[in-house]
């Protein structure tokens, strides 16, 4: 079961990999990253739901209880994770508003041991700080060394919506399909971003043009980066990555989940031609390392037991009462 969990985990995390170099090839089409970002949840919403309506309509049914975390789940795990980050972006360098985002492990590790009270194995802690260092050095951070106050804060935020994300998708109960919580999710976040993205002023024409990201790549059609970006990078990794933490737990699957940098900057080099210096290597593999670190947490059995896994002690079941209730 864990095994599974983290395999999930990994392919989530090269799923949402693709995000940035798509968006880059709707960006050169002539979209704001804005409107990438909106066309991008409406169009995996209006998918899911679609798909869920004829092939399991019982995933789409919210029990009243739940509307709050549905709601919940949409501004925080998914609308506010993608703007708060790309408002970071227009006042951070690229490096440090990313490295800001991904200190979500830590924050999931910390919540998890003094506001649940539950108790991790030591290499849940060393993971997710490893992975933090060498998300630093990927990213140069000392580059960007003179940060906006806003900018800072912002990136921060949406750290904490990262960790949400992980920390909600571990807590909901039997009563809730992860598919359909997933589905609305998307569909709920497009209508939040509704009045920053606009989409009565996209400029709908660029999906039908060629393009070719700046600084050189692959030249491809706007259209293809889309589907790839909606059907790869988001269906396939929210679903993943959902289910991967429902089978882990939020602080694996978090430290896990922060490969996606590493398989973005080679998805990059693949595509758009950004080339992988020293530092993206050697950082590279302190990020595997403290994801490997995290996965000896499940192995050993030192973190909580995943959702949905009988628990074979009174903490791991106390965890789970805590997990249910926080729902």
């Amino acid at each position: 079961m864990r095994y599974s969990g983290l395999a999930m985990a990994f392919v989530s995390a090269w799923c949402f990999a693709f995000s940035g170099p798509m968006a880059k090839y709707l960006n050169a089409a002539g979209l704001a990253p804005i409107e990438a970002v909106w066309t991008r949840m409406a169009g995996a919403g209006l998918l899911m739901v679609a798909v869920l309506a004829v092939v399991k309509p019982s995933a789409l049914r919210i029990p009243r209880s739940r509307l709050p975390f549905f709601g919940v789940y949409a501004v925080v795990a998914v609308a506010g994770v993608q703007s708060l980050y790309f408002a970071a972006l227009t006042r951070l360098p690229v490096g440090v508003a990313l490295l800001l985002e991904y200190m979500a492990p830590v924050m999931v590790v910390v919540w998890v041991r003094f506001v649940r009270r539950i108790r991790l194995a030591r290499s849940a802690y060393l993971g997710a700080v490893v992975a933090v260092v060498g998300l630093g050095i990927v990213v140069e951070v000392w580059d960007g060394l003179r940060l906006d106050a806003l900018g800072l804060l912002l990136a921060l935020i949406a750290g904490a919506c990262c960790a949400g994300y992980f920390l909600m998708s571990d807590s909901f109960g039997d009563d809730v399909d992860p598919l359909g919580l997933i589905a609305w999710g998307m569909l709920g976040a497009a209508v939040v971003l509704v009045p920053f993205a606009r989409p009565w002023g996209i400029p709908w024409e660029a999906f039908t043009r060629l393009a070719t990201p700046e600084g050189g790549g692959l030249t491809l059609p706007a259209f293809a980066a889309y589907l790839w970006m909606v059907l790869v990078a988001t269906v396939a990794a929210y679903i993943l990555g959902v289910n991967a933490v429902r089978r882990l737990s939020a602080a694996v699957g978090a430290t896990v989940a922060s490969l996606e940098v590493i398989g973005g900057a080679v998805v990059a080099w693949a595509l758009v031609g950004e080339a992988l210096g020293a530092f993206q290597i050697v950082g590279g593999l302190l990020v595997l390392s403290g994801a490997l670190l995290a996965q000896t947490a499940a192995s050993r059995g030192g973190a909580p037991a995943p959702a949905g896994e009988p628990a074979s002690a009174a903490e791991a079941e106390g965890r789970l009462s805590l997990d249910r209730a926080s729902g």
